[in-house]
């Protein structure tokens, strides 16, 4: 069964090359029975709170059916509410970027804790708001196709945290008493190795580039409700360089910092690649994240590169790295490691000693993190 998508901004910009059905969550339910715990994502524009119609009672049903059949078969749902689907209406109202899409997600998110929390009782909010921020409002690459270096990124963080923070207090106060789940948010990293680990210069922007990826929402939400200070001292400095009267991250109120802290019940990663990084120099008079960063990620021309992502280089320790700065980052949470992978291209072998080899190097180095 495939459950047709509402009307959606990566169907009206044309940034993200898709059919009209939804590939993550909409495929056939029974390939989904395949594990003891199963990443489930919902789509925004099909379960609709914010605009009731056929299609949301059709979404609703999809998901009742997917949800009982993993159940049924052993299996437990973590489900994912926003999959970088946002609905077209809200998306012409600012998306990310506006206000209004705060209350909106936490209509949509209640729904979803009332319809389905008798059976779901691990939710993630958000997935990857990193790469929703950077690609889809700094660089333009990714829905909604926005480019606005330097700003636009760091605003739609600024929403997509208070959404998050949002709808896990409503699940705490309204949902979790009865339902006992718990909810999180999905946050992607690489690790980030100093170039010259012997160059302090490379050493404190390997810093810089764990504050601008993986802290600019880990720390907010896991330490203290405010952003990573070198993040804010950086970007302070380099606004100032650049002639900006203040600095362009925006800022969270007093009464926000309190909302936002401590908002997760367990730590959800999603680890792909690791990156050697140095220093650079801001050259650039125009604002930009790359700017406010000073830090170039070099891949190691010594690491296997997946052959389906020219982009993804196999480094299974750089994870273990990851692991122990998350344990000793943010107080040895419960960590999820709820995406992970290794891409071939057509055809894969049927004897397939990479991805055999993949896994077993990675299930090795995450056990060396837990000894």
């Amino acid at each position: 069964m495939i459950v047709k998508r509402t009307d959606h901004y990566w169907e009206r910009r044309g940034t993200q090359p898709l059919t009209s059905t939804d590939t993550y969550s909409a495929i056939n339910y029974q390939r989904l029975i395949s594990k003891c715990q199963r990443k489930l994502l919902l789509a925004f524009s099909s379960t609709n709170a914010n605009h009731v119609s056929l299609l949301s009672f059709l979404g609703v049903d999809y998901y009742d059916k997917v949800i009982d059949s993993l159940l049924a078969s052993g299996v437990a749902p973590v489900v994912t509410l926003f999959h970088f689907d946002l609905p077209q209406c809200l998306e012409d109202q600012g998306g990310w970027q506006s206000d209004a899409v705060v209350k909106a997600f936490d209509n949509y998110a209640q729904f979803c804790f009332r319809t389905f929390g008798d059976r779901v009782k691990l939710w993630i909010t958000i997935n990857e708001p990193y790469v929703l921020a950077e690609l889809g409002y700094e660089k333009g690459v990714m829905a909604p196709g926005i480019k606005e270096p330097g700003t636009g990124a760091y605003l739609a963080a600024h929403n997509l945290i208070r959404a998050h923070a949002t709808a896990w207090h409503s699940y705490d106060t309204l949902f979790r008493a009865k339902q006992s789940g718990f909810v999180s948010i999905a946050l992607n990293s690489d690790w980030a190795e100093p170039f010259n680990p012997a160059d302090p210069a490379d050493q404190e922007a390997a810093k810089r580039h764990m504050a601008f990826c993986l802290d600019w929402f880990a720390t907010p939400i896991f330490l203290d409700g405010d952003y990573p200070a070198i993040m804010k001292s950086q970007i302070s400095a380099v606004s100032k360089r650049q002639g900006c009267l203040s600095s362009r991250l925006p800022e969270f109120t007093k009464e926000e910092k309190i909302m936002i802290k401590g908002t997760t019940d367990f730590f959800s990663l999603n680890y792909y690649t690791t990156r050697r990084i140095k220093h650079q120099d801001t050259t650039h008079d125009q604002p930009s994240m790359t700017a406010d960063k000073e830090a170039e990620q070099v891949t190691d021309p010594s690491w296997p590169v997946a052959t389906g992502s020219s982009w993804l280089a196999v480094v299974p320790w750089g994870l273990r790295r990851l692991l122990k700065y998350i344990k000793d980052t943010y107080n040895h949470p419960i960590i999820y490691i709820t995406e992970n992978g290794f891409s071939q291209s057509d055809p894969a072998p049927l004897d397939d000693t990479q991805r055999w080899e993949y896994f077993k190097l990675t299930l090795q180095e995450i056990l060396k993190g837990t000894i």
